[in-house]
């Protein structure tokens, strides 16, 4: 990844030649991946001096299970090539480690091989490239990983009412996007094309959910008093490439603090934002700039900017409304509508209490049981 150079960057370069474990899952997307793998990354590959062993994947968690067990250093890069569905896996796998300090701190690679691919999208954008698509898109993949330069993304910490800790890299949704993830999944053989069949079925069927969404506004001025600040501590936890905490602060394996979040069972702190309204269509805490390859949700978002894009529909839009702000966001001047149902704030922080157990939630485009969760 090689985006102009901001002030606390910090880049590495992978050795030549490299080593580098892919991970491809051949039933992504339309079930083109290990094909377009073989004819347009691998050559570029090679030619690059990249060494690649593949490892394909036969069933749900198999990567998980796989980094999680794996001796790590006979790589130099892990390579996830499929949709952010096996990332996801392979990050929640890498936390799963004993030394999962030191594991996270191996450069991670995605190629696009999924029906979304929206860190790919992402990380194109960051870059500084054209828009493109499919196989254009793994073609810039693989040459930003043929340079070699990498730097550090955040992760952002879940915890659920009923007990799970899940380490998300692009965002956790409630109600009509993740709906639209979710019902679309039987159309994943049409390729990206499968969200806009989703769109237009769940806006025929437009539901309302209920439940409070609270934050910590990235911008104290946002709050009712200001937020504290402790700015030797990670903002958003199990950073990719970060320094593991100081010795002495936690034991061996321990997994980083939610300094910044109470428990569920406890209400949110005063410096917390409450949103009046609790009736929404969608919520969607989003941290990368793109929500899949042709939706840009986040123009503002960074790599690692510390920040959660929080954006949340309320109830009452029209579904011509919802549609214009979907198309827009192909462009990523959905914000430029001024829809007044729609809000956007950049957070730190966020708890969502779903009123009743209804809706589908999603974690980087996995579903997830609908409960109380904060980040």
């Amino acid at each position: 990844l090689s985006p102009p150079p901001r002030p606390g960057d910090s880049y590495g370069v992978l050795p030549r030649p490299c080593r580098a474990l892919v991970l491809l899952n051949p039933q992504s997307g339309a079930g083109r991946a290990l094909d377009d793998f073989q004819a347009v990354a691998q050559p570029m590959l090679a030619e690059a001096d990249v060494a690649t062993t593949v490892f394909i994947t036969e069933r749900p968690h198999h990567a998980q299970e796989k980094v999680r067990d794996e001796d790590l250093s006979q790589w130099d890069t892990l390579v996830i090539m499929s949709g952010d569905g096996l990332l996801y896996e392979v990050v929640n796998g890498l936390m799963e480690r004993p030394d999962w300090a030191e594991a996270m701190k191996k450069p991670l690679c995605i190629l696009p091989g999924g029906s979304g691919n929206a860190l790919a999208a992402s990380i194109n954008y960051y870059a500084g490239n054209d828009h493109v698509a499919k196989k254009k898109l793994l073609m810039n993949c693989t040459f930003i990983l043929c340079k070699g330069l990498h730097t550090q993304m955040d992760l952002v910490s879940l915890s659920t009412a009923s007990g799970k800790r899940l380490f998300s890299f692009l965002g956790f949704g409630w109600g009509f996007i993740s709906d639209v993830d979710i019902d679309s999944e039987k159309y994943r053989r049409l390729g990206n094309a499968r969200f806009t069949v989703g769109t237009l079925q769940c806006l025929a069927k437009l539901r309302v959910y209920q439940g409070r969404l609270s934050y910590l506004p990235a911008d104290p001025e946002q709050g009712s008093s200001p937020a504290p600040t402790d700015p030797g501590a990670p903002v958003t936890n199990g950073q990719a490439g970060c320094a593991p905490p100081p010795a002495g602060t936690a034991a061996l394996g321990a997994l980083p603090t939610d300094s910044l979040l109470v428990p569920l069972s406890q209400p949110v702190p005063e410096h917390w934002t409450v949103v009046p309204e609790e009736e929404f269509v969608t919520v969607y805490a989003i941290y990368q700039s793109h929500l899949g390859t042709n939706l840009l949700m986040a123009p503002a978002a960074q790599l690692h900017d510390g920040c959660i894009h929080l954006f949340y529909l309320k109830a009452g839009i029209s579904r011509v409304a919802l549609l214009k702000i979907f198309l827009a966001m192909g462009k990523g001047t959905h914000l430029d509508l001024n829809c007044p149902h729609l809000c956007y704030v950049p957070v730190r922080a966020f708890r969502l209490e779903p009123r009743v157990a209804t809706g589908i939630m999603t974690v980087d485009g996995e579903a997830l049981p609908c409960e109380p969760v904060q980040g």
